[in-house]
């Protein structure tokens, strides 16, 4: 990756400077490399002598000078410029831009993989709703996130489970249950109250006749207790079967499906407990027990297990986090919550502390609410039943690549407006479609070399030289370091907006040069340049979890 090469350079320099006493022996500041806002600076920036200058109290621009004259000739390298007040500017060399375009298509799908994680273990959790309705749209969004952190964790050479946390135990459990059997009942017409804590969407009627198709009338002559049991095993079995569809059609799938109850079943519940009762973050108060949150700076202790005998949820999260680092021992847990779960962080790192693990290692993504729009238009209820609108219901309208695309693009701490108009809209307005076109339109291209005939296997790529080429060659190296960036932030917002570039310059350089002309050595040269962009764009979509239409 070339911006590691020239913080290495740079690092290389001043430790030079320093033996040749132009640099006090002080501790070097972290190099950093950045990409200009003005293309006249040159590819890449850096404000390391700004940094030095601040240790060491000599001049930035001097010290910007003598490390120039120290930086050792590089072939990525076309120049190097020292601009006010200390920056150190390098522009790429052009014949070695294009000779990039050979990597880029032996690497072929591979391009793009960096080793960052250096194969260290990352639970990815996300969704996880409790399986007592059909996902919504703001649940798309929390897979969408999820999803794509986890192509993009591993190809940053991590090793990355995904994980579907069941909540299958506890009070919703119960009302989720005890509200089938009362649709169930109301189906078969008997008149049964629905619980005032129940689910009453039309979901629960129409999971109740779906039962009776298939079961009858059998519950009725059940003991209400055994009924409810079975009745409600079967609807949450149904539920689950209907989030993992709905999920597989935005291409979502999980590594693990782990079930909350066996965190009890198995022993994970009371051997987290003992843990913590061990070292003293354990309390009995006001007939219940608490973890006592304030022994590790919380503003207050937190209930475990409620008055009545029945563990919280807070609870099944510290023995499901017992689980994650010191059963399955995994280097670092990412989890992905909706809004609601704000206020769960800190008692969560605080716990998890209490267990003896670094709290760092506990990451928590927050996704925030999905508003529908269509134009100016606000999308309230559900056309098709009346209340929630379904995950289902969205990626039926606008495609799985739309939802994908449109929940990607935006930082997961931002509120998100989706229009599903513009979704739909095949036209540049809809980033979406402008991006894929790119792909289809790069994949006709070589069609036609194909049907002509043209080998363009030993194509010379120093030929090109025009600025749209070179353009595009440098947006297409930038794919490693889009890697590198989400991998750091976990916020694959960077991507979108890389692929939105990406095919901007290809759709300005696809206007500027034609690419299949009467130069057959041009020709070759700008075909092998058009596989290679191909190659890039196909693997950032492919990191977002979309497909790569070869015809639209």
């Amino acid at each position: 990756m070339i911006k590691q090469r020239l913080i290495e350079l740079l690092t290389q320099a001043a430790s030079q400077a320093q033996e040749l006493g132009k640099l006090p022996s002080v501790a070097l500041p972290e190099v950093t490399v950045e990409h200009p806002q003005n293309p006249e600076y040159g590819d890449y920036a850096s404000s390391f002598p700004l940094k030095l200058a601040r240790a060491t109290g000599l001049s930035p621009l001097t010290i910007a000078q003598d490390m120039v004259a120290l930086i050792a000739p590089s072939p990525e390298i076309g120049s190097i410029a020292v601009a006010p007040p200390g920056f150190i500017n390098f522009t790429l060399n052009s014949d070695w831009l294009t000779k990039q375009i050979d990597s880029i298509l032996v690497a072929g799908d591979s391009y793009g993989n960096i080793d960052l994680g250096q194969g260290s273990r990352v639970q990815l959790e996300f969704v996880s709703v409790n399986p007592t309705g059909p996902l919504h749209v703001g649940h798309g969004r929390g897979a969408i996130l999820g999803s794509t952190l986890a192509n993009v964790l591993a190809a940053a050479g991590y090793r990355v489970e995904t994980e579907y946390y069941i909540n299958d135990a506890g009070s919703q459990i119960d009302a989720f249950y005890r509200s089938l059997y009362a649709r169930y009942q109301q189906c078969l017409g008997i008149d049964a109250e629905m619980p005032s804590d129940g689910y009453l969407g039309s979901y629960m009627i129409d999971l109740a006749k779906e039962i009776i198709t298939e079961e009858r009338d059998r519950f009725l002559s059940l003991p209400p207790k055994e009924a409810l049991s079975q009745l409600g095993h079967i609807g949450l079995v149904k539920l689950i079967e209907l989030i993992k569809s709905d999920l597989e059609l935005l291409g979502v799938s999980f590594d693990v499906w782990f079930s909350e109850q066996s965190l009890f079943d198995n022993g994970q519940y009371d051997r987290a407990m003992s843990l913590l009762r061990q070292g003293g973050y354990i309390g009995e108060k006001e007939g219940a027990t608490w973890f006592v949150s304030t022994a590790l700076g919380e503003d207050k202790d937190n209930v475990v297990v409620r008055s009545d005998g029945s563990p919280t949820y807070f609870a099944s999260d510290i023995a499901y986090h017992y689980n994650k680092f010191l059963e399955r021992n995994f280097d670092k847990v990412l989890n992905i919550w909706g809004a609601d779960h704000q206020g769960h962080i800190s008692r969560m790192k605080a716990v998890v502390a209490a267990l003896g693990i670094a709290p760092e290692r506990l990451v928590v993504i927050i996704s925030q609410m999905v508003t529908l729009h269509r134009g100016d238009e606000l999308v309230r209820i559900s056309k098709r039943s009346g209340d929630i609108i379904t995950l289902r219901e969205v990626v039926d309208e606008v495609g799985a690549d739309a939802c994908r695309f449109f929940f990607a693009s935006r930082s997961a701490d931002s509120q998100m407006d989706f229009d599903l108009e513009l979704a739909k809209k095949q036209s540049a307005d809809n980033p979406v479609y402008y991006v894929q076109y790119a792909h289809a339109r790069i994949a006709s291209i070589l069609r036609l070399a194909q049907q002509r005939g043209i080998d363009y296997a030993d194509g010379d790529v120093s030929l090109l030289t025009t600025e749209p080429e070179l353009a595009l060659i440098r947006k297409m190296l930038l794919l490693p370091e889009m890697v590198e960036v989400v991998a750091h932030t976990l916020e694959p917002h960077h991507l979108a907006y890389y692929a939105q570039d990406l095919a901007t310059l290809f759709h300005s350089f696809y206007k500027q040069c034609r690419v299949v002309s009467q130069n057959e050595a041009l020709t070759k040269a700008r075909l092998r340049l058009v596989e290679a962009a191909k190659i890039v764009l196909a693997r950032t979509l492919r990191l977002m979890g979309m497909t790569t239409p070869e015809r639209m």
